[in-house]
């Protein structure tokens, strides 16, 4: 599929995710989910109830597992896909072309990531603040505990997931669809899954879910780093030391590295730097405080800054497009020279 061609299909992908958001049942992905907890409870040392895996209690025996795990989870879905569309174009490139376009419609979930976050906004803005509810459709989409979080901190971790999840729930599944078509963004979205629930750094998934963790980083590097450029495109001017910078790239530059994550870090400090606010000092996770570094400039962010998060990652994504489609056109006029 040439560039110019993948960007027409990743549109209509986004506009039906757009229009429908993602199945409301049957979604594939809790299907794949309960696929790969199924074959956790057995190769899980930590869980299973098979003596010679219990048996493996080693840091590396652990990490064997995890990735033998990882194996008969994925490979044999990949394989699958690969070939079969492989098949299909065979006998018809638009019909193969067209299912495509609902794979990679059914990996995107942009819609839902911001209806879940208008939820949390809705029950926070006006004057009959729901805290409760906002608490409880924020713990949704976020592996922090918010029992305890007060309005302020609740807009920031709705704010945080808001723009780390648009880089793995939309840009990553666009990018890997652009570099290999259908394929590769399901395997996107898969070792995104797998690292959801296996990637916590707690006795039970410390070592098992390792692989899992680390290939998540890899294929979310590249598209992460582009997401901060499109925050930077759009980011305003602040003054530091006198000097006029991009808020978004020198958030980037001096906050990510203190980060965490990788790639979290990334998105997380050049959006915040992009809307100019501050976002969460610390959170608990699993019952134990853990600080966070600065992330962004600015005041700290409140409920009135939820839908200016939300609307850079429209624009952004707008100029992915964009970029998308204009390297397409490029590579299809050299092609005719």
């Amino acid at each position: 599929m040439t560039l110019l061609l993948s960007a027409f299909f990743a549109a209509m992908a986004l506009l039906l995710d757009y229009r429908l958001a993602e199945p409301k049942r049957f979604h594939p992905l809790v299907g794949f989910g309960y696929w790969a907890a199924f074959w956790q409870r057995y190769l899980n040392p930590q869980v299973s109830t098979i003596k010679v895996i219990r048996a493996c209690q080693s840091p590396t025996g652990q990490i064997v597992l995890g990735t033998v795990a990882l194996m008969i989870v994925v490979v044999p879905l990949f394989s699958f896909f690969l070939v079969g569309l492989k098949l299909l174009h065979s006998y018809s490139h638009w019909l193969a072309y067209t299912l495509e376009a609902l794979l990679l419609y059914l990996c995107i979930g942009g819609r839902s990531l911001q209806q879940h976050v208008e939820a949390v906004e809705q029950a926070l803005a006006g004057k009959d603040s729901r805290l409760t509810e906002a608490r409880q459709k924020l713990s949704w989409i976020v592996s922090r505990e918010t029992n305890s979080l007060n309005a302020p901190q609740i807009a920031q971790a709705s704010i945080e997931t808001t723009l780390e999840n648009s880089s793995d729930a939309i840009f990553a599944s666009l990018f890997w669809f652009a570099v290999g078509g259908a394929p590769l963004a399901l395997l996107h979205r898969w070792l995104n899954t797998l690292d959801a629930m296996w990637g916590y750094k707690n006795p039970q998934y410390l070592y098992f879910g390792r692989i899992a963790a680390y290939l998540d980083d890899v294929v979310n590097y590249i598209p992460a780093r582009l997401t901060a450029c499109c925050f930077c495109l759009l980011s305003p001017r602040h003054s530091v030391n006198g000097r006029s910078r991009n808020s978004a790239r020198y958030c980037w530059k001096t906050q990510a590295q203190h980060c965490a994550s990788p790639n979290g870090g990334v998105v997380m400090t050049a959006g915040a730097g992009a809307i100019q606010r501050t976002l969460s000092e610390g959170a608990y996770y699993h019952g134990q405080w853990q600080n966070k570094p600065p992330m962004g400039v600015g005041v700290p962010a409140d409920v009135t800054d939820i839908a200016t998060a939300l609307s850079l990652v429209k624009k952004s994504v707008v100029i992915f497009m964009a970029a998308w489609l204009m390297l397409g056109l490029f590579s299809a006029l050299m092609c005719m020279v």
